[in-house]
C-alpha cells in the first residue's frame, strides 16, 4: 500500500503523521513547537522526525512522499518557505533539505491553504468546486478555490482576509498598521486583546491573566457568554459580527457556492448559531450549501492537508 508522509506545522505543535491515499491517517505524533523563526523550525522539523522514523515508523515501505503544512508564506513551486511573518522573514529551500535528508520527494504548503487541499479532496470539494474555506483559530485565514484550482496570488500571499476591516470598531492597533483587522477581534489572539482593551468597562468573572503571554481561554468566554457575563457577551457579540460580515464581503469576490468553516474558535456549535443568525439573506442567496463547519475533524484537518500536498492534489 503506498503512504504519504504529513507534517502539519502551528505556533504551538508540529503533527507529525503518515496517511493513505483516502486521507486516512494511519499513524501520527504530536510533538510540541512553541514560537521560533524558521532557522528553528527548520531544527525542530529534524529533530521530531528523526524521532518519529525511531519510535513510530513506517507501517510498511518508506511513505512515496511527503508534505509539509506551514504558517505564513510559502513558494509552493520552488518549495521555498519565504516567511512566517515579517518580523521572521528568512526564506528556507526547505522541501529541498527535507527531501535530501529523508530521500522522499518533499512538497510544502500554507498551511491554510494545506487545509484547503484537504476539503477540495476529502471533505465539501466533492461537491463544490467553487468555495471558500476560512479558518478560524489563532489567528484567520482564508482560501478562494474557484472552478476547482486554489488562488495563491502573485506573491503566495492571497487569502490573509485576517487583515480586513470589517466595521466592527473596538480600537486596536494591529501588527500591519491597520485598526481593528477582524483577526484582532474574532480569533484566539483577538478574543485576549479585547478582553483586556474592554474589561474596564464591563463587569464580569473572567479569569484574564497578567502575564499576556498566557491568553484569556475563548471556552470561558463562551461559557461565560452564555450565563449572561456583560463582558463575555460583548466580546462574543462583537466577534460573530467582524465574523460574518468578513463572510459577507468575502462571498462578494469569489460567488462561492460553499462557504466551510474550520478552526477552534468555529468548532463550537455555539459560535457558529451566532455567526449565522448575523449573515444577510440576500447577500448569501446564491451559497446555496450553506456557511458550514467542515465535516473533518478540525484536530487534523492540518495533517490530512499536509498528506494533500504530498500528494501534490
Amino acid at each position: 500500500m503506498e503512504t504519504y508522509l504529513g507534517l502539519d506545522l502551528g505556533g504551538t505543535k508540529l503533527l507529525i503523521g503518515e496517511l493513505d491515499r483516502c486521507g486516512n491517517i494511519l499513524k501520527y505524533k504530536k510533538y510540541d513547537s512553541g514560537f521560533f523563526n524558521q532557522q528553528a523550525a527548520l531544527e525542530i522539523i529534524k529533530e521530531s522526525l528523526d524521532d518519529y522514523v525511531q519510535t513510530v515508523g513506517w507501517t510498511g515501505d518508506k511513505p512515496v512522499a511527503m508534505g509539509v503544512g506551514l504558517i505564513g508564506r510559502v513558494d509552493t513551486v520552488s518549495g521555498i518557505w519565504l516567511q512566517i511573518d515579517p518580523t521572521r522573514t528568512h526564506p528556507v529551500p526547505l522541501a529541498k533539505e527535507l527531501s535530501n535528508l529523508y530521500g522522499i520527494p518533499c512538497h510544502i504548503d500554507n498551511d491554510v491553504k494545506a487545509a484547503t487541499r484537504a476539503e477540495r479532496v476529502f471533505g465539501f470539494g466533492q461537491i463544490s468546486k467553487n468555495f471558500i474555506y476560512v479558518n478560524v483559530g489563532t489567528g484567520i485565514a482564508a482560501s478562494f478555490v474557484v472552478n476547482g484550482r486554489q488562488i495563491r496570488g502573485s506573491h503566495f500571499n492571497a487569502g490573509e482576509v485576517g487583515h480586513t476591516q470589517v466595521g466592527v470598531n473596538v480600537g486596536i492597533k494591529c501588527g500591519c498598521g491597520r485598526m481593528d483587522c477582524v483577526e484582532l477581534i474574532a480569533s484566539g489572539i483577538g478574543f485576549d486583546r479585547c478582553a483586556r482593551l474592554l474589561c474596564k468597562d464591563y463587569e464580569t468573572n473572567l479569569q484574564i491573566p497578567e502575564d499576556i503571554a498566557n491568553r484569556v481561554q475563548v471556552k470561558d468566554i463562551f461559557t461565560l457568554s452564555q450565563k449572561g457575563d456583560p463582558l463575555c457577551v460583548q466580546l462574543v457579540e462583537n466577534a460573530t459580527q467582524a465574523l460574518a460580515n468578513l463572510i459577507m464581503n468575502l462571498v462578494r469576490v469569489s460567488d462561492p457556492d460553499t462557504v466551510v468553516l474550520g478552526g477552534g474558535i468555529v468548532s463550537d456549535g455555539f459560535f457558529h448559531t451566532k455567526v449565522l443568525e448575523k449573515l444577510n439573506a440576500t447577500t448569501i442567496r446564491f451559497v446555496t450549501n450553506g456557511v458550514v463547519i467542515t465535516k473533518l475533524n478540525p484536530d487534523f484537518i492540518g495533517l490530512m492537508g499536509a498528506g494533500a500536498v504530498a500528494m501534490n492534489v
